[in-house]
């Protein structure tokens, strides 16, 4: 329990487990950022028909719809470049480190939450 408060860093072994743990992430989540695309672009071609009837209340409800869709790839883009942003922090043996406090980041959140950059303590003074 001594050695982990005066721990500043995780060791090599520690850094490749998250490696691991967040390349799988990043394929999860382009896996799903292509199944948006693919979806966005299906109902781009089906969006014709619906203009085309004339079927003004489904028109909206499609550009709603596509909206969502929208918002939710560029969402998943942000999560991918962050977790990205988290592999150069473990080439770089900065991972782990809180960028506020300086403090070493329980193991525990980055697990949880591999592409952050602060602990719970420091994330809480924010708020």
């Amino acid at each position: 329990m001594q050695q982990e408060t005066t721990k500043t860093r995780y060791t090599d072994t520690e850094l490749n487990e998250f490696k691991t743990l967040i390349k799988g992430k990043i394929g999860m989540a382009r896996e799903e950022l292509q199944e948006l695309v693919g979806t966005l672009s299906a109902s781009n071609t089906n969006g014709d028909d619906a203009a085309i009837a004339g079927k003004t209340l489904e028109d909206g409800s499609a550009t709603f719809e596509k909206e969502q869709i929208n918002q939710l790839a560029a969402r998943q883009k942000k999560f991918i470049e962050q977790l990205e942003a988290a592999l150069m922090r473990i080439e770089n043996r900065t991972y782990g480190i809180c960028r506020t406090t300086g403090k070493l980041i329980p193991k525990e959140r980055l697990l949880a939450v591999p592409h952050t950059t602060q602990s719970m303590e420091a994330k809480l003074k924010q708020a």
